[in-house]
């Protein structure tokens, strides 16, 4: 996967701001640097063109709400949240935090438009998947894909969304978010007996075992990918490509190696867009203290969309 792409592709849309690294304390275990590390290699790897970045805008607060409660798009705004609510996020409140965090849900969105317009768009950030409607929590402050999807449906530009979620965690908030909106398919893999503890009902939850590796992820993924998409009949498909399943990520319970990783892209790329469904990938998950390393694993889905787009 390294080096410079010689093959042919074409390259996707691919959204970044540099704001989305954000200063943290000494020693957190989040891996804010993994953003700017991954531009890094993007441009090693021959993915970044002349025409084909584009630049995140912070989402404005009343698209926020589309998704989230005022109460809590509010507080988080102004500085004032509970500090329980921090807790639950487990990121310091700054002002960089709310523009961060803006700037992700802005990128989504023009991400979904890019796809839309273009067939396949990628993000260099997203996936914010345990933020619920009232509160934010594991990472995630605001919902990005929720309120993408949201917004896109009350503009009219579609009428039906299906959100892919293969980070290593249960994408509970965006569960609990479209649990009464059945123009909405939410499918999740991940780790059964990982975070989050009070999982919510997906419309297709497959909860794997510990140590779960290549073979029997990749078998349960063709199992069930094309399915949901033909159930579901999506306008818009959100992949969350989260690497956090890899098997030496620091809060992942599965064993995928970065080839079975890559392979789980290219699936899901191919699969999406054989059935000339729109996909707008997002980041999602992976955590680990050799941050090059770790963007290394997530600019697997930028070359996946460039090949198989």
């Amino acid at each position: 996967m390294n080096g410079v792409m010689t093959e042919r592709f074409v390259l996707p849309a691919i959204i970044h701001h540099p704001d989305l690294s954000i200063p943290l304390p000494e020693h957190h275990r989040f891996p804010m640097g993994k953003f700017t590390a991954l531009m890094q290699v993007l441009g090693e790897q021959g993915l970044i063109g002349h025409d084909n970045l584009f630049q995140a805008q912070e989402a404005p607060v009343d698209w926020l709400k589309l998704a989230h409660e005022t109460k809590y798009v509010d507080g988080m705004i102004s500085g004032q949240q509970d500090r329980s609510v921090m807790r639950r996020i487990g990121l310091p409140w700054s002002p960089q935090l709310v523009r961060r965090s803006r700037l992700s849900s802005g990128g989504t969105v023009l991400c979904a438009r890019l796809a839309l317009a273009r067939g396949i768009a990628c993000h260099t950030a997203g996936g914010s998947h345990h933020a619920n409607a009232g509160s934010g929590a594991g990472y995630c402050v605001f919902n990005d894909v929720a309120i993408a999807i949201h917004l896109l449906l009350a503009e009219g530009a579609i009428s039906r969304a299906s959100v892919i979620d293969l980070d290593v965690h249960q994408g509970d908030g965006t569960a609990r978010i479209f649990a009464q909106r059945p123009e909405v398919y939410t499918f999740s893999m991940h780790a059964e007996n990982n975070f989050p503890g009070d999982k919510a009902t997906s419309d297709l939850d497959i909860g794997l075992d510990d140590k779960t590796g290549d073979a029997d992820y990749l078998a349960q993924l063709e199992r069930h990918l094309e399915p949901v998409l033909v159930r579901s009949k999506p306008d818009l498909v959100f992949y969350l490509a989260g690497v956090d399943p890899h098997e030496h990520d620091l809060l992942g319970r599965l064993s995928l190696t970065a080839r079975g990783l890559a392979r789980r892209d290219e699936m899901v790329i191919r699969t999406v867009r054989q059935m000339n469904i729109p996909l707008a990938c997002v980041l999602g998950g992976g955590y680990a203290k050799d941050v090059m390393a770790l963007a290394r694993l997530h600019a697997q889905l930028h070359k996946a969309a460039a090949i198989h787009g």
